[in-house]
């Protein structure tokens, strides 16, 4: 059966005695997993949590992650994931538009202080959270702060101290995890995958990247909050081998737990790539790693991966997005090394279809002509979470996903990512509504419009640049609205700089008035460029 729960089954019946998860160079067994994964179901249960309800989790990479995920397989309940980046005004958003009831955080993690986080989150947006379960590796905890003083406190050390869930609730048709993405409107859409789609896909990772016949270690230093991150822990289970679990990354430490423990599988965002050779001063600083999947965010790409490359690292392109998770296709390994690296690939499932759409006609392209990409598979999301008029507007009526990506096929069956069609931004590697910036943005006093747009800086990173229109009986203080930002939001969506204006350049259609935002951008580059003030 397509449930996550069988796939735990296969795996204890298979490699019940071998390694699964290897966490502070502590091993932990796929016995034990699944072990923890039943435990966490019963202090779930315990606590009310049943079919379709909703957990969220704010925590880093740590065993208790997967456990509570696996937990909410076993009660057919629904994991929400919330990065831990994430500040008041996102948390509180998620929480309330979810309707979770439960929530696990980790509030000594990297000494951030999620508690007073909470504290200046939107009480009513809280309301309905009725349980806080926090989690430390020995770390001292804070008081519950008054916006949510309503919910029982437990700790989780405690409560997974119990006796194994021993029913099995799953299902293929029933959501199991949410990812959230951004929209077109202020609010960040909410993907739900199936326990099939995750399933089904971590399988075909384990196998179409090789993992499960590679014999050495997968190692994980992508956000399990993240459908990246996720896919790739999935797979690593899927795959029979051991995956190094980090809570947080670090180049030097990376290397180091590579050589340790037999690294020969590791995806990761360019960045860290860059981070690695960088700090490293080995010749080959991954020399047992078969190759690095990665994508272009926001160093030079092309540059970064010949370095690589004369260091011993193979980077290799892919493609993913969070309604058909990460890992939805990958470049064959034996190209050369400029056509190796672009994003897309082949899917890795026989099942999956890519074809490519003209925005303009509706025509289905052929290789080499460029338009939207449309694709499905097993992999593919259950629906966008309280949202069927969203999932209705991305699905076509013969079941593909409507990416928003530019790309193109190839005269060898495979497809290349070209870049977004739309004004989306990749900011700190996580996709960005600037809608979502904007609204928050307006809700300063002072502030009476907003438009972002992004632009790529003098250090090669895509940053958030804001325009407003102040209030008339308002002062312009850009100090203040991006504190305001760094507040509110994640660090990587504030704007690096915030420009006032009395106007937007406009142009005009057959549909109205328009804001030109490829204007904005070009206003965007030349005065961060002059440092203008």
């Amino acid at each position: 059966m397509d449930t996550v729960t069988a796939l735990m089954d296969d795996m204890v019946a298979a490699h019940g005695a071998d390694t699964a998860i290897i966490y502070h160079d502590e091993p932990i067994k796929f016995a034990e997993v699944d072990d923890m994964g039943r435990r966490a179901a019963t202090l779930l249960a315990d606590l009310g949590v049943g079919v379709g309800d909703r957990v969220a989790l704010w925590l880093p990479n740590c065993p208790a992650y997967i456990a509570l995920c696996l937990g909410c397989c076993r009660l057919g309940a629904i994991a929400v994931a919330v990065n831990t980046r994430f500040r008041s005004a996102e948390v509180a958003d998620i929480i309330g538009r979810v309707g979770a009831e439960v929530m696990v955080m980790w509030p000594g993690f990297r000494e951030i202080d999620f508690l007073g986080l909470l504290a200046e989150a939107d009480g009513q947006a809280l309301a309905g959270l009725k349980t806080i379960i926090l989690y430390d590796e020995g770390q001292t905890v804070a008081a519950i702060p008054a916006a949510v003083a309503h919910c029982r406190r437990l700790d989780y050390n405690d409560l997974i101290q119990c006796a194994p869930y021993t029913e099995d609730h799953a299902s293929p048709e029933l959501g199991c995890n949410i990812f959230t993405t951004s929209g077109t409107t202020k609010a960040p859409k909410f993907v739900l995958h199936s326990q099939g789609s995750i399933s089904r896909h971590a399988r075909l990772v384990a196998d179409g990247f090789g993992y499960s016949t590679s014999n050495g270690a997968l190692l994980q230093m992508m956000p399990l909050c993240g459908v990246f991150g996720f896919t790739q822990i999935m797979a690593g289970l899927a795959s029979g081998q051991p995956t190094v679990l980090t809570a947080s990354f670090d180049p030097l430490e990376t290397v180091a737990l590579a050589a340790r423990h037999n690294v020969v599988n590791f995806n990761a965002t360019d960045d860290m790539i860059q981070s690695i050779l960088d700090a490293s001063p080995l010749d080959r600083p991954l020399p047992n790693v078969r190759f690095v999947g990665s994508a272009a965010f926001a160093t030079n790409y092309a540059e970064l991966a010949a370095r690589a490359e004369a260091r011993g690292i193979c980077m290799v392109g892919l493609y993913g997005m969070s309604e058909v998770q990460a890992l939805y296709s990958l470049q064959p390994l034996e190209l050369p090394l400029a056509e190796r690296i672009v994003g897309g690939g082949r899917p890795i499932s026989d099942l999956s279809e890519v074809r490519v759409r003209d925005p303009d006609s509706g025509a289905l392209l052929g290789p080499g002509e460029a338009g939207e990409l449309e694709m499905k598979g097993p992999s593919l999301m259950k629906e966008y979470y309280l949202n069927p008029e969203a999932t209705a507007a991305e699905m076509t009526d013969d079941g593909f996903l409507r990416t928003g990506d530019l790309g193109q096929l190839t005269g060898d069956g495979r497809f290349l990512y070209l870049q977004r069609m739309g004004d989306v931004l990749r900011l700190g590697g996580f996709l960005v509504s600037p809608a979502e910036i904007e609204h928050h943005i307006i809700g300063h006093d002072s502030v009476a419009d907003c438009q972002v747009v992004g632009i790529k800086t003098a250090d090669g990173k895509v940053r958030a640049v804001g325009f407003v229109i102040v209030n008339p009986a308002a002062e312009f203080d850009e100090a203040a609205l991006r504190q305001h930002c760094l507040d509110g939001l994640a660090r990587f969506k504030a704007p690096v700089r915030i420009f006032a204006v009395n106007e937007y350049p406009t142009t005009q259609s057959a549909n109205g008035t328009k804001i030109q935002r490829a204007e904005l951008r070009r206003m965007a580059q030349d005065r961060v460029a002059a440092g203008a003030a």
